[in-house]
C-alpha cells in the first residue's frame, strides 16, 4: 500500500541546508520536528519557561492543523529541557494542551541547544482518527 506523504514547512531556510521538514504526515501519522520558541529571527520568551513552552505548544497546533491534525490528535510528546529542576512550569504549559488528551510524554534535561537562550525544545506525534 502506497501512502502519500505531505512535507510541512515553516519557511525557514535551514530546511533545505540541514534538509528537513517542520512537520511529515504520512498516512494518518503526523511527526512534527523539534520545536523552539523561534519566530523566525525572534526569540520568544527569553528567559522565561513557560512564556517558551506556550508559545511552542501554539506553534506545533498550527503545524498539526496544517497537516490536517491537531492536538487532540497528539499520542506522545518529547521534551528537551536545560534545566530540569523547572519541570514544574514545563509542566504547567504542558498541562493546558493536553490536560484532557493525556499523551505519553517524555521529557529529559540537555546541556545545550542550537541557541543557548533556548530553554525547552518539544517534539510531537500524533495519529489522526
Amino acid at each position: 500500500m502506497n501512502q502519500s506523504r505531505i512535507n510541512i514547512s515553516s519557511g525557514s531556510p535551514f530546511e533545505d541546508i540541514v534538509g528537513y521538514s517542520r512537520a511529515v504526515r504520512i498516512g494518518n501519522i503526523i511527526e512534527v520536528a523539534g520545536t523552539t520558541a523561534m519566530d523566525g529571527d525572534k526569540l520568544i520568551g527569553r528567559g522565561d519557561l513557560y512564556e517558551q513552552s506556550a508559545f511552542i505548544f501554539r506553534k506545533i497546533e498550527k503545524a498539526l492543523q496544517e497537516a490536517g491534525g491537531s492536538l487532540k490528535d497528539v499520542v506522545r510528546t518529547r521534551m528537551f529541557v536545560t534545566d530540569i529542576s523547572q519541570w514544574e512550569t514545563l509542566g504547567k504549559a504542558h498541562g493546558e494542551c493536553f490536560r484532557e488528551i493525556k499523551p505519553v510524554a517524555t521529557m529529559v534535561e540537555v546541556r545545550n541547544l542550537i541557541n543557548p537562550e533556548l530553554l525547552v525544545e518539544i517534539e510531537v506525534t500524533a495519529i489522526v482518527s
